[in-house]
């Protein structure tokens, strides 16, 4: 793991766009996995600003709430398609999502990986780092081998749900790529700033690598970069 510490995530994420902008270029990246939420957003718009030509990629959202409308515009795929498929000029046929829907949500997160399986897999993965060391919606205790899943969360994730959706919808359900697709990634790219993510990043650096801690796993990855401000990277080991 390849620990990264500016000192503040503006820095931290003009340096995570030099490097992201490098491997997307590259002639045998094909296949992208991106993340939602306020952590990418500022990365995702650099990327725009340099006008890349990637309509080579085809990408696909890495979670999603469930029990939001598909009309909602901050779910995973509408906020995704804007900062991302559009603003990036992917064709939509190569902009793949996960339903937010109860009853089609876990049908479509299996579809969503047998197409990335069919890809030849994730050639890059850009994650984020839950409060409780969560990726993506896999929650603590979800084995490094699971696949993709509905599943309830914790009450920590509900209420930065609830803060995210400014209180009009507080979702308690996740539908998520699993670990097995997450740790089969060729290369991932993981960002974490601010003093609430320092526990969690702690966790991840020098904790135990068990299922309690998701995020632990990646230690056992050969290509990852995390990106971090000072107020994150405080008691990281390595850092």
């Amino acid at each position: 793991m390849n620990l990264q510490v500016h000192p503040t995530p503006d820095d931290a994420t003009e340096a995570a766009a030099d490097l992201l902008a490098g491997w997307l270029i590259a002639p045998d990246t094909r296949t992208l996995m991106v993340a939602a939420g306020n952590t990418p957003l500022d990365l995702y718009s650099r990327l725009e600003a340099r006008r890349l030509s990637l309509v080579h990629l085809s990408v696909f959202a890495l979670d999603e709430y469930v029990g939001v409308p598909l009309t909602e515009p901050r779910n995973c795929a509408n906020l995704l398609r804007r900062t991302v498929g559009n603003a990036w000029g992917i064709p939509p046929d190569q902009f793949h999502v996960v339903s937010s829907e109860r009853e089609s949500a876990l049908e479509s997160v299996r579809e969503h990986e047998r197409q990335i399986e069919e890809a030849g897999g994730l050639d890059v993965l850009i994650l984020g780092l839950g409060q409780n060391g969560h990726l993506g919606f896999n929650e603590p205790g979800s084995a490094f081998d699971c696949p993709g899943r509905l599943l309830e969360l914790e009450p920590i994730s509900v209420e930065a749900n609830r803060k995210w959706f400014n209180g009009e919808h507080a979702p308690a359900y996740g539908v998520t790529v699993g670990m097995k697709t997450v740790l089969a990634a060729r290369r991932i790219l993981l960002l974490a700033f601010g003093p609430h993510k320092a526990t969690a990043v702690s966790a991840m650096t020098s904790g135990p690598v068990t299922p309690l801690c998701p995020a632990s796993s990646l230690r056992t990855h050969s290509d990852v970069t995390v990106f971090l401000d000072s107020a994150a990277a405080a008691g990281a080991t390595g850092a």
